[in-house]
């Protein structure tokens, strides 16, 4: 098997006539001199065109159970194979993952896989889906996709976990090849973004409308409470009545407990009692589905019936405890249908996390200037 070229002609960008090139992924739309590189620092501009530097390579493969994407609604207890790259079109002051999506020595991602790789793996592991995670996958658009397409060739389904920041044109092309997402909604006012993120809940908003409207992707939605952030009443109370205008009451939402990291480590962890309050809100306002994380809570993180209150799919943390739903995805005690996409069973999986090690080699990687 070859290895996969690292530097991938990038799709969407164009000239400018001041003879910059402007990369058009993201709303940031970067503009570029010969040898810089975007915010996202994987996103370059070499021999007169923008690239994509990370093409084929990642910072590490792992099964993982589908919930810790988290998507509840999407095969649950099945296995997914999960991997990122590098970089981030985002600057979030409490990233959980900035060790990945920080990163800017290329030489510590090792991992090197064709898309085709990748499926391989995948089917040969037992794994229902492969998800694009642990760093945004807007930025690595067209290694995604390949590896999407790949999947589909191999009866696989793919799982995009992303925070939604993504330009109209490339988020069509994009969501095709995606049967289900995670999007972080990480706040809900412009402030928040502006100043915690450096980017703008509008576009975020849009992917979400886009993704319910324009596609038929199984989607849910994230949210991280930060204490003296984003988790007042007010905010919280706003943000569940916009989900009920615009995405209806069928969408999952997970209310998850932030912990000290990046560039917040003053700040101290989600009380459990932020969670409780926020999904008690969210229900209140009218959302079927809605989910604490990071703290251990059964019964707020299992499913239950909208139609009888019975039990659907019970679950300690990444554990499938119970399973009360018909082949066809309706309460088994009144015939009520749940939202989602299920198979006839529950997978096995379990809270299992399995490091895959695919293939390793070092490579020469394109050498650009940060803009």
């Amino acid at each position: 098997m070859n290895q996969p070229d690292t530097c991938h002609p990038g799709r969407y960008w164009h000239a400018l006539p001041d003879g910059r090139l402007q990369c058009d992924v993201c709303p940031r739309y970067c503009k570029l001199h010969e040898g810089q590189r975007g915010l996202c620092f994987v996103r370059a501009r070499q021999s007169g065109q923008i690239v994509l530097t990370t093409y084929g390579r990642s910072s590490g493969f792992c099964i993982d159970p589908i919930e810790k994407k988290p998507l509840n609604h999407f095969l649950p207890g099945t296995p997914v194979l999960s991997f990122g790259t590098a970089g981030c079109n985002l600057t979030c002051k409490f990233c959980q993952n900035w060790d990945i999506s920080k990163a800017r020595d290329f030489d510590r991602i090792q991992d090197v896989a064709s898309p085709e790789a990748i499926a391989d793996a995948a089917v040969r592991n037992g794994c229902r889906s492969v998800a694009f995670t642990y760093n945004d996958p807007v930025i690595f658009l067209e290694y995604a996709i390949d590896v999407a397409q790949a999947c589909r060739e191999r009866g696989l389904k793919t799982v995009a976990v992303s925070a939604g920041y993504i330009a109209p044109e490339p988020r069509i092309e994009f969501f095709r090849y995606m049967d289900a997402a995670n999007i972080d909604l990480k706040g809900f006012t412009e402030k928040f973004y502006k100043d915690l993120c450096s980017g703008k809940l509008a576009a975020v908003l849009d992917t979400l409308q886009y993704l319910k409207h324009e596609t038929k992707v199984w989607f849910e939605i994230t949210t991280l409470l930060i204490p003296g952030e984003n988790d007042s009443r007010a905010e919280i109370e706003a943000q569940s009545d916009w989900l009920i205008d615009h995405l209806g009451p069928n969408v999952p939402l997970h209310f998850t407990a932030f912990h000290p990291d990046w560039k917040m480590t003053d700040r101290p962890p989600t009380p459990p009692a932020t969670l409780r309050m926020a999904r008690q809100i969210a229900h209140d306002a009218g959302l079927r589905y809605v989910y604490t994380g990071n703290v251990h809570d059964p019964e707020r993180q299992s499913t239950f019936c909208q139609g009888c209150g019975a039990v659907l799919i019970g679950r300690d943390w990444y554990d499938i405890t119970a399973w009360h739903l018909s082949a066809d995805g309706r309460c088994v005690a009144c015939g009520t249908p749940c939202h989602g996409v299920f198979e006839a069973t529950a997978g096995r999986w379990g809270a299992r996390r399995l490091p895959l090690k695919l293939r390793t080699a070092t490579s020469a990687l394109c050498s650009q200037n940060s803009a």
